[in-house]
């Protein structure tokens, strides 16, 4: 559609195409997205002092993951540099695995280690694991200059106290 108004119209429109996005403001449910997913499981298992918490999936998927404060700055940065009508993805160019990530930290417990969860993290492999791996070429992106400002732990932790801030007031 931005292409075709851009032919038909002379209008700048330009088409961002977003990595999986995080931040706070998300649905922390199952339905939603691992992030927020996970962020709720690790707060619950903490707070009930369960053994272990359950992560569907074998571990091995990879996804690369963006703040939403980035994907706003990386907005704001291409209608001023961008003029083009092909499409650009917005990323960070790194991935994670969801639980082994090559002897690091996968996402899994890097959000338990966010969170302050010291119990087990089982992986489901009888769940799905979706798109083995999810991760964009943001040569494009890179290339005009921008490149992501929060790193992945300082993003998880942003979102967790704005988790934690959403859950204390439901509780009083």
């Amino acid at each position: 559609m931005c292409q075709a108004y851009r032919k038909q119209y002379g209008f700048n429109a330009i088409s961002l195409m977003p990595t999986n996005l995080y931040g706070p403001g998300d649905r922390y449910d199952d339905d939603g997205h691992v992030i927020p997913g996970l962020i709720r499981r690790f707060h619950e298992a903490k707070e009930s002092g369960a053994y272990s918490v359950m992560v569907w999936g074998t571990g091995r998927a990879r996804r690369e993951f963006l703040h939403v404060d980035d994907l706003a700055d990386a907005a704001v940065f291409l209608m001023e540099k961008y003029d083009s009508p092909e499409p650009i993805n917005v990323g960070t160019g790194e991935d994670i695995a969801i639980g082994f990530n090559d002897g690091r930290v996968g996402l899994a417990e890097l959000i338990a280690n966010v969170v302050g969860y010291r119990g087990r993290i089982e992986f489901d492999a009888s769940k799905p694991d979706g798109t083995p791996r999810k991760l964009l070429d943001v040569s494009k992106l890179h290339a005009l200059g921008w490149k992501h400002k929060i790193g992945l732990e300082e993003g998880l932790r942003s979102t967790y106290e704005a988790f934690a801030g959403t859950v204390e007031a439901h509780a009083a």
